[in-house]
């Protein structure tokens, strides 16, 4: 009781704070949507979309603790039916990268749970933009009103999952985004100026200059040697692209500006790697490959799955556990991604690992040809034991010594097998 008394007050001492307007003021002129700097930048959309693909991609299964060290996953329990199909419309990968993309954006999702006298049966992923969490608390919403471009209704708290970030006094959590205000408008300011330039300046990539002491052209004579340059020289002549002959001590001047000299492609990699740093994912991952080499390229990839994606899964883990579990589960069960595909390395590598823990092969012959899409054979269900390799006998492949007095690896005869013809 005293926790609910504390809580009771608590929520009185202040009202919610509604979230802040999704809009960043580009200019003094224009602000553009959250949505729209995702959909328009192309360094806010690779950062979030790569984000967002990597975790939808991880599986995300169910378990049952029956002790400390003992757990059992559950695949034909409600909460994994629901969570491997959400709707009829809607497969997991496709929820989980909305889920994601939404998180990064707004720093706020929603999932409305449909219920029916079985339980919940489906989830449906409800825009941010449409949401507006309503209530007299600020610890917690009590409902969520929505509105759409047909009319608006009012759903109960408990029917929706919420997903948040940080926020000091509000409910709804402060998008990374915000942070990057200075350097999106920057980015912004520069493109316009070097689209302008490209745009409306001058079309004269050289001139011809002819000496001072040349004698003087006539109008004909200048008239019909520009006609003879460009229909020789430019446009579709048959001699663009190649080296004009110059008389009478012309000579050539160039006067255009390239991509180099508008520093077009350093923007463009600051940028990303600015936007890459305020979501914490290695440069590399968004190609930009400065320095990199092949091993640090693996280090980084083994980072993305512990230091960068770690804190997001474990952020949704909980929230589906506190908000979705106790409507189909008990407190027993809990959910996990998997990461062992991502962080168990090639497939050259793991197999040679388990082999050397094993000492031997670890699979049949034909669930190597099930891998291979193959159909099984006669006798292939037993695993091979090499010559070399006996349980409580010889050593294993990996060991170089023997495992006991008497027993040799088959390198040298051993104390208790004379060589053959010794007396």
């Amino acid at each position: 009781m005293a926790f609910v008394t504390s809580d009771g007050k608590l929520k009185s001492i202040s009202r919610l704070e509604l979230p802040p307007a999704s809009r960043i003021q580009l200019t003094d002129q224009l602000s553009l949507a959250y949505f729209e700097l995702w959909r328009t930048q192309p360094a806010v959309h690779t950062t979030i979309s790569f984000v967002a693909r990597n975790i939808a991609q991880l599986g995300l299964h169910v378990f049952e603790r029956n002790g400390d060290a003992d757990r059992q996953r559950l695949t034909d329990h409600p909460l994994a039916r629901l969570l491997s199909k959400p709707s009829p419309y809607t497969t997991r990968y496709r929820l989980m990268d909305a889920l994601v993309h939404d998180l990064m954006v707004y720093d706020m999702a929603f999932w409305q749970k449909v219920k029916t006298d079985k339980g919940v049966e489906g989830l449906v992923r409800i825009p941010p933009d449409f949401v507006t969490p309503k209530g007299e608390s600020w610890l917690t919403p009590e409902y969520f009103e929505v509105k759409g471009s047909s009319g608006k209704m009012d759903i109960s708290s408990d029917e929706i999952v919420f997903f948040r970030g940080y926020s000091n006094t509000g409910i709804g959590g402060t998008s990374p985004l915000e942070s990057l205000r200075r350097t999106l408008a920057e980015e912004y300011a520069a493109g316009e100026m070097r689209e302008q330039i490209l745009k409306n300046g001058a079309r004269v990539s050289g001139y011809l200059e002819r000496p001072i002491g040349a004698p003087p052209w006539s109008s004909e004579a200048k008239s019909k040697f520009a006609k003879g340059w460009r229909s020789q020289y430019s446009g579709n002549g048959p001699g663009a692209g190649g080296t004009p002959i110059l008389e009478d001590g012309l000579t050539f001047k160039n006067a255009s500006q390239t991509a180099e000299q508008l520093q077009y492609i350093e923007a463009r990699k600051l940028t990303r790697e600015e936007v890459a740093a305020a979501y914490f994912v290695p440069p590399t991952m968004l190609g930009l490959m400065g320095g990199a080499t092949y091993s640090n390229i693996q280090e980084q990839h083994k980072m993305l799955y512990s230091d960068t994606l770690g804190p997001w899964l474990q952020m949704l883990k909980e929230e589906i556990e506190l908000q979705l579990v106790p409507d189909l589960a008990n407190d027993n069960v809990y959910v996990e991604f998997n990461l062992r595909e991502k962080l168990s390395g090639s497939f050259e590598e793991r197999a040679a690992s388990i082999q050397t823990s094993v000492g031997g092969p670890y699979i049949t012959r034909n669930e190597a040809r099930a891998l291979d899409n193959r159909p099984p054979v006669p006798g292939g269900d037993e695993l091979i034991t090499p010559l070399n390799v006996l349980i409580g006998g010889r050593a294993s492949p990996s060991d170089i010594t023997p495992t006991s007095p008497g027993i040799s690896n088959g390198s040298e005869p051993s104390a208790a097998e004379p060589e053959e013809g010794a007396q």
